[in-house]
């Protein structure tokens, strides 16, 4: 029987020895970084999930993220932080992860195989909606009858694996393989798999919010500041994006209640508040074009 690239052994492995703990650390990086690589050989089909996820959101759909485990908690990291990075509001994500999210230190590895309530969970998922689902192995039971639940629903489907061939790559609308090498630690996908798939989720969605235009020049203009440190950040855009001083970002960031894209308008052209938000309405929010209405 041969073995799927997650559960092989990787031909490195003895080289994790509690006598040489140095060695195994350069061993264990360079695990991590032959991992990382593997993302570059799934550019074309990130992009395309990445302009469906945008889609959605366009169109006042859901994004779902679907998992088990550690790509669980990948996947759940991802979604929480799209709040606070794009100002993409709650009622846009869904998390559904096998056992429901951890509590406490103890992952519950045996609902991975459990499909109960899915088909509850899953109810309201429509054709507008995107499906992010995560597998190493790519055949955990919880994640394909998702998957299957979404389709059916005619929901898009971007399926992530390691394994190439298998069951999520092979009926995912897009799917997006990281072909990574076996694990340093036999079938411990939390590490070279986990990797990989945190590089994709993180590329999936900054990708979407680029095509958002909550990106300009690298930064997140779609930012809320609604805390002291991303107050900070909030003022230093403004500074420099409407070429202006903190002061005077300050007090645009205030009279748009800690809005970006508004706060830059009023900065750099003068707009009330209302007419900021008249021209970012007519601009689909893309700050360029509202930049360049004079």
């Amino acid at each position: 029987m041969t073995l799927p690239p997650t559960e092989q052994l990787h031909p490195d492995a003895a080289l994790l020895t509690r006598g040489d703990l140095i060695s195994s650390a350069r061993a264990l990086a360079e695990g991590q970084i032959a991992a990382a690589e593997t993302v570059r050989g799934a550019l074309e089909n990130i992009a395309q999930g990445a302009m469906a996820m945008a889609t959605t959101i366009r169109e006042n759909g859901v994004l779902h993220y679907v998992a088990a485990g550690s790509s669980g908690l990948m996947a759940a990291a991802d979604a929480q932080e799209l709040g606070g990075t794009f100002s993409i509001p709650p009622t846009r994500l869904r998390i559904h992860m096998a056992g429901g999210l951890p509590t406490g230190v103890e992952m519950p590895g045996a609902a991975e195989d459990t499909t109960d309530g899915l088909q509850n969970a899953l109810d309201e998922v429509k054709a507008s909606d995107t499906v992010i689902a995560v597998s190493a192995s790519g055949s955990t039971p919880y994640t394909l009858t998702a998957m299957k639940i979404a389709k059916a629903r005619g929901a898009t489907v971007v399926g992530i694996a390691n394994n190439a061939g298998s069951p999520l790559l092979e009926e995912a609308d897009i799917p997006i393989l990281l072909a990574t090498p076996p694990e340093l630690i036999s079938g411990s996908t939390r590490m070279g798999a986990g990797t990989a798939q945190k590089i994709a989720l993180n590329m999936l969605s900054s990708l979407m919010a680029t095509e958002l235009g909550h990106v300009h020049g690298g930064m997140m203009v779609n930012l809320r500041a609604d805390n002291d440190k991303l107050r900070s950040r909030a003022t230093a855009i403004v500074a420099r994006i409407a070429d202006v001083d903190a002061n005077t970002a300050k007090h645009a960031l205030d009279t748009a209640n800690g809005d970006v894209k508004p706060a830059i308008l009023i900065a750099a052209r003068g707009l009330s508040l209302e007419e900021a938000g008249t021209r970012l309405k007519a601009t689909d929010g893309i700050l360029n074009a509202a930049l360049g209405q004079d």
